[in-house]
């Protein structure tokens, strides 16, 4: 029997800070409980083989296959760039167990090309360290699958540990572990609509930012002056784009001071600023969303916001410790298809 090695990931919320990861900004994530794990196995040939708990069937590929919209591109993907990386040379064969919810906006993707990195870099007895698989997960996703996302996703999940947020410098790629403020949780709620970063929607909002950078003359539309902003002759769908990068990277910053001074007041009502500005600016939230986020903060949250890419998925909600059942009793009462999917804290 071939010999197998192991690699692990969890699932990550974004507390506050979304689509400025692409843009020069910074981004406050946090590890959840749910997560995934890869068994790996090396191969002398070039198939990747895979099976799921979450697919009844496996899937057979092979290292030269392109990305086809399948379940298993991730696993093709790492699979080619671990080879890249010298890590493998061959195939593999994968077993994952995962309880993230796909579509989720909860980085199950992210969490599988890092889990599978990992395995491979235990493989290899050594290899890149945990930033560098970061970056090499991130290019799966930008260059084989043709998602166009940031850095954010590979970071938390290869960096984050539970009970903290990583506070992340996308530019810099520098980061602090912040410990959540004790009393209080971030609790996860599935809005019932699932989000693909591949179904178009995600890809336009990046080509409209793009539009913006060229007008600009920079790739960090996240550090550009609002006065400047709104003073230049700019079409307005790229203009709300770049307005919603830099105050969402200023409400991260402010978000990072009033967490670690424990004021959560505050933090909430950043985290409902945030929403209003995706839901208004950005223009990636959905009725739907914006009815449960509406629900959570009149149940008692301290503030909540939609989570992730947009456009589905995940809405995070911050609650003093013990008020979740309550909360939570009424929130999917009102929103019958939602769900609960986990809550950090520091507890």
């Amino acid at each position: 029997m071939a010999e197998t090695f192991t690699g692990t990931a969890p699932g990550r919320v974004n507390l506050i800070g979304e689509h400025t990861d692409y843009n020069g900004g910074m981004v406050l994530p946090a590890a959840l409980s749910i997560g995934l794990e890869v068994t790996l196995a090396p191969r002398t040939d070039s198939a990747v083989a895979v099976t799921s708990n979450g697919y009844d069937a496996p899937a057979i590929r092979e290292l030269s296959d392109d990305a086809v919209g399948e379940w298993s591109d991730p696993c093709v993907g790492a699979i080619r760039e671990a080879n890249a990386l010298d890590l493998l040379s061959g195939g593999a064969t994968l077993d994952l167990h995962s309880t993230i919810p796909e579509g989720s906006g909860l980085s199950s993707s992210a969490a599988l090309i890092v889990a599978i990195l990992k395995a491979a870099r235990e493989a290899a007895g050594g290899g890149p360290d945990d930033v560098e698989l970061a970056i090499a997960a991130r290019r799966v996703e930008n260059y084989y699958m043709g998602v166009p996302c940031g850095i954010m996703d590979q970071m938390a999940v290869a960096l984050a540990t539970p009970g903290t947020a990583m506070a992340l410098d996308t530019k810099a790629l520098s980061y602090d572990l912040v410990a959540l403020p004790a009393g209080f949780e971030m609790a996860v709620v599935h809005s019932g609509l699932t989000r693909k970063l591949t179904d178009g929607r995600y890809a336009a909002r990046k080509v409209e930012c793009d539009a913006a950078k060229r007008h600009f003359g920079t790739e960090d539309l996240c550090l550009l002056d609002e006065a400047t902003v709104e003073a230049v002759d700019l079409d307005d769908i790229p203009k709300r784009r770049t307005m919603h990068c830099l105050t969402e990277h200023a409400r991260v910053k402010y978000a990072l001071a009033a967490m670690q001074a424990c004021d959560m007041d505050s933090f909430g009502a950043l985290m409902n600023e945030s929403h209003a500005s995706m839901r208004d600016l950005f223009e990636m939230s959905l009725p739907e969303i914006d009815a449960l986020v509406e629900s959570a903060t009149e149940f008692g949250a301290l503030g909540a916001r939609l989570t992730g890419g947009g456009f589905g998925g995940c809405i995070v909600a911050c609650l003093k410790s013990g008020q979740r059942e309550a909360w939570l009793a009424k929130l999917l009462e009102r929103h019958p298809d939602a769900r609960f999917i986990d809550a950090v804290s520091a507890d």
